[in-house]
């Protein structure tokens, strides 16, 4: 398992391990139809963009496929895009994600972090050590539907 760091010209790529994430681990939060809105085939250029201003990390699993994805927000200081893909879930790949994004944002000076979590990732968050400061509802363009998530946070 390799950690490194995402090259723009992997956007699609990222964006099909997003979708691969969503539609296996957020059956049992939201709807069929909200999750096939939230994750069309076709990627907004707005994604690649993403890759290219801001630490974006992945996993490559043994075969030297993208198994693991997240970022961190320079401007919200959020971690955002952590997904795996479902036939590698259980493997630590998005905790290794996480701590390198740790490292990233103390080698910056954020003190804190942040995160929306989905329901069915809220417990894995907490193990992380995110601490949950509420539970909230975010309405996704993209799905064109509110989404329930809990607002989480982690001093470094």
């Amino acid at each position: 398992m390799t950690l490194r760091q995402a090259k723009p010209q992997e956007a699609e790529i990222l964006w099909d391990v997003r979708n691969q994430a969503i539609r296996s681990g957020c059956k049992t939060s939201y709807d069929a139809d909200v999750i096939a809105r939230w994750t069309p085939d076709s990627m907004p250029e707005a994604y690649r963009q993403m890759v290219k201003e801001n630490p974006f990390y992945v996993v490559e699993d043994e075969k030297g496929d993208i198994a693991a994805t997240g970022y961190l927000d320079l401007n919200t200081h959020s971690l955002e895009a952590i997904f795996t893909v479902p036939a590698a879930s259980g493997k630590g790949l998005a905790k290794q994600i996480i701590n390198a994004l740790k490292a990233e944002a103390k080698v910056r000076g954020i003190t804190r972090i942040t995160l929306s979590s989905t329901p069915n990732a809220h417990t894995f968050y907490q193990k992380q050590g995110f601490i949950t400061s509420g539970e909230n509802v975010h309405f996704s363009r993209m799905a064109r539907a509110e989404l329930r998530c809990f607002d989480m946070y982690l001093d470094l």
